[in-house]
Parts: structure tokens; C-alpha cells; sequence
């Protein structure tokens, strides 16, 4: 570019020179100014129209005014009422103390000459006895003794006796005051034994000896009944329940004057007879 043009040419002109300026850059940077304007124009007027619909949307919004009042109406809640709790009782007052009898301190007896006696060691008149107490102190300011024998310091509480319980006179006895007996004694018992009592063969051969214990119910006529051996030799068994099954009534057992019934337990002995 020639010197004498420098100064009026445009700088693009000046920068593209000797340059291709159909390339697209040179056309660009010639229009930016104008491109510029039209964007901001094109934002400026979308600014607008936003601006004014949101205008004229407001003034056909119906505002808070023009929305009908519904009126909500809160129930009252009426609080429970706390139940009226009646006043604690009146303490009770204890009772009053009983009044002190006159008492006089008991002095023992000793023997001495008169001279050595002083006067608060000289037992009291007998006439002034009559109505106090003897005990362990002095007590003339209390009240005179009428005979009234008092209650022991206490609660106020009333002693009861225990009460005694009914007797089961229908109910089964096992320790009375008189026991239940074959009739006429142990000498009589012995007599039936020496009669009834046999040895099975079974215990003779096998020499089988000893005591067999029986237990049974003997009512309040005497009848005997539940006869059963709870110990002794197994051979021997049998033979013992049938004895006692065999011994008929026998003496009932008393017990404050009632006859009762009572579960009794009698011991039969077994002995072979040793020849020689």
C-alpha cells in the first residue's frame, strides 16, 4: 500500500494487505460493528416483549382481594376436668397415757442397830400402803390405787387367743390318744396268731422267717378294711394280709372321746420251730 493512503485506509484494509479477503475473516471483522447492533437491538426487543406480557398478564391476574373468604371456624376444646380429690383424714390422736398409780420403792429388809438407820431408808407406815403400789421408785404425785389391774404399754392392739380348729371326725386319724386294738389285748392277739397263722410250704422249705409289717384301715365300728403288707419277707406276705383279713372287728380308736377312724400298722412275726 502506498504511503500517501495509509492514513485514510481502514485498518482492516491495513491488517488484509496483500492477504486473501475472500477467505471469510476479512468479511467478518468488516461486519462485526454492525452485527453487534443488530444482536443487541434483537435482545433488547425480546426484553421488551417479555417485558410487556408479563404486564399485561398481571392486570388480568385476579389479586388476593378478588378470591371469595371462606371462613374457618375452630371448635372449642373444653379440658377435661381433674376429679376433686378429697382431703387426707385427720391424723388420729393417740390415746392418752393412763395415770401413774403411787408407787413406793421396795426397800429389803435389814437388820440393824436403830442408830445406823437414815430417815429416806426407813421403810414406809403400813397405813400409808393402802393405796399405792410397791415397786422399783417414788411415785407420790400419782393417782391412788383402786385395785385396776393396767393394760402393759403398748399399740392399743387386743391380744386374742388362738382359736382351736374343728376336728375332722370323718377324716382318717394316724396318731390318736387311744390306738385301735385286736379285742381283748395283746394277750388275746397272741392266742388268734397261734390258731390262724400258717407257713406256705414255699417258706418251710426254704426256712423263710422274720417280721412282715400290715397296714390297714380300722374304722369307727372297727371294721377292717385296705389290707395291704408294705415290708418283710415276700413269701410271707400273703399270709400276713390274709390273718389280719381273717381277725373279724376290731376295737375302735378313741380320740378326745370320739371313736375315729385310723390307719394302723401291725407288725406280725414268723418263727420256724428248730427241732433238737
Amino acid at each position: 500500500m502506498e504511503s500517501s493512503t495509509i492514513l485514510t485506509a481502514d485498518v482492516l484494509d491495513i491488517i488484509f494487505e496483500g492477504r486473501n479477503k475472500e477467505y471469510g475473516a476479512y468479511d467478518l471483522r468488516r461486519t462485526y460493528s454492525k452485527r453487534l447492533t443488530v444482536s443487541i437491538t434483537v435482545m433488547l426487543s425480546a426484553i421488551g416483549i417479555v417485558t410487556m406480557s408479563f404486564a399485561f398478564t398481571g392486570k388480568k391476574t385476579k389479586t388476593d382481594a378478588d378470591l371469595p373468604e371462606k371462613v374457618i371456624e375452630l371448635a372449642s376444646v373444653e379440658q377435661p376436668q381433674r376429679p376433686v380429690e378429697p382431703p387426707p383424714p385427720p391424723p388420729v390422736k393417740p390415746p392418752a397415757p393412763p395415770a401413774q398409780v403411787k408407787m413406793a420403792i421396795f426397800v429389803a429388809p435389814v437388820i440393824v442397830q436403830d442408830d445406823q438407820v437414815k430417815p429416806d431408808e426407813m421403810p414406809p407406815a403400813n397405813e400409808t400402803l393402802e393405796n399405792l403400789k410397791i415397786g422399783n421408785k417414788n411415785v407420790p404425785n400419782g393417782v391412788e390405787d383402786d385395785g385396776t389391774i393396767m393394760a402393759p404399754p403398748g399399740d392399743g392392739n387386743v391380744v386374742t387367743l388362738p382359736q382351736k380348729e374343728e376336728e375332722d371326725w370323718e377324716g382318717t386319724w394316724t396318731k390318736v390318744e387311744i390306738p385301735s386294738e385286736y379285742p381283748g389285748g395283746p394277750a388275746a392277739w397272741q392266742r388268734y396268731l397261734n390258731r390262724n397263722l400258717h407257713f406256705s410250704q414255699e417258706a418251710i422249705d426254704n426256712e423263710v422267717e422274720g417280721t412282715v409289717e400290715v397296714q390297714f384301715i380300722v374304722d369307727k365300728e372297727g371294721n377292717v378294711s385296705d389290707v395291704e403288707a408294705i415290708n418283710g419277707p415276700m413269701e410271707l406276705r400273703a399270709e400276713a394280709v390274709r390273718v389280719i383279713k381273717k381277725s373279724g372287728r376290731w376295737t375302735p380308736a378313741i380320740q378326745n372321746g370320739h371313736q375315729v377312724k385310723t390307719l394302723k400298722k401291725q407288725p406280725i412275726i414268723f418263727r420256724l420251730e428248730k427241732e433238737g
